[in-house]
């Protein structure tokens, strides 16, 4: 006997939305098998209609009233792909309220909302997923969370922003200026119109937020992640927003290269100190050699010794196959 069908909602049809619901549409058999039951998309949410049919997508599947499909007795499975903190934060709460399963790649909503949300999937046996908010395509978050369940996990760093890691590389290549750099990242795609979030580490921070509730059990203020270093190559301001193309060009020199790491570590006391500054990186390390928009996250514990996980961390395709 054929098990009922998993009925999904999705809300956000963007760059990642849409891959998303064309897996769901065009892959469905393969999917369902992998899940063990049929996985059936039943409405995607946008805040544009004739925007989203523009694109491809079928009529009967749009809708712009997201909070219906989240009440709607007849969807088991909310994805959020709509970014931002609200009102997707008030959806998410919402499901899992009701004890919908939540998939999301929200990074903002999990690193400032995380606590709640957590407990009150707990209270309704709901499962809340997140996976696809850090390192986008690479599987991070479940091996920490299970396969290496058994080490003591003493810090957790890595390159997880592709626009900065893009930004640095062509400054390295090429030796443009850090603004000449970033016009063209916004040009090509890979930078917001306002920069600030990713340039400034706060899209970093919030996907240490989510990796060190993984890695130590607790949960991270964002506000108290340090985005600075005034000893460091970004002179004191936040993310890679001070970093120069003679910072770049010192670094070299010396056989190093800038990279924007996030890291959490737990100290001797069992406090954990997170961070997300430039630093100069000995230029034959992996994370040094970690190029473009590409993602790494090294992982140190007891007794397993240091593990590493790289891959594409943006993009439609890589972070749909995470959710």
């Amino acid at each position: 006997m054929t098990p009922a069908p998993l009925r999904v909602a999705v809300l956000g049809a963007g760059t990642v939305g849409r891959e998303v619901a064309r897996a769901l549409v065009e892959r469905a058999g393969e999917l369902s098998a992998a899940a063990g039951v049929p996985l059936e998309l039943v409405r995607i949410a946008v805040r544009d209609l004739a925007r989203a049919r523009d694109r491809g997508i079928p009529t009967a599947l749009l809708t712009d009233a997201p909070a219906h499909l989240v009440a709607a007795d007849d969807t088991h499975v909310i994805v959020e792909l709509m970014g931002g903190d609200e009102p997707a934060h008030t959806l998410i709460a919402a499901a899992l309220g009701a004890g919908k399963a939540v998939v999301t790649a929200n990074k903002h909503v999990i690193a400032h909302h995380g606590p709640s949300l957590e407990a009150a999937a707990r209270r309704t046996g709901a499962a809340l997923r997140f996976e696809a908010a850090v390192g986008g395509g690479i599987p991070v978050l479940g091996p920490l969370a299970a396969e290496l369940a058994a080490n003591r996990v003493t810090a957790v760093c890595g390159i997880v922003n592709g626009t900065t890691n893009y930004i640095l590389t062509a400054m390295a290549d090429e030796g443009r200026d850090y603004d000449d750099v970033l016009a063209a990242a916004q040009a090509a795609g890979y930078a917001e119109a306002d920069p600030s979030g990713d340039v400034e580490g706060h899209d970093a921070a919030n996907k240490l937020v989510i990796l060190a509730r993984l890695a130590f059990g607790v949960w991270l203020d964002p506000s108290d992640i340090v985005l600075s270093d005034d000893a460091g190559p970004g002179h004191g301001r936040p993310g890679i927003s001070g970093v120069t193309a003679a910072d770049v060009a010192a670094a070299a020199a010396a056989g190093a290269t800038i990279k924007l790491v996030a890291e959490a570590r737990r100290g001797p006391d069992g406090r954990i100190s997170a961070r997300v500054v430039p630093v100069a990186l000995p230029a034959e390390t992996a994370l040094a050699r970690t190029a473009g928009v590409l993602n790494r996250i090294e992982v140190e514990a007891e007794p397993v010794g240091t593990v590493a996980f790289s891959g594409p961390g943006a993009g439609g395709a890589a972070t749909s196959s995470a959710v």
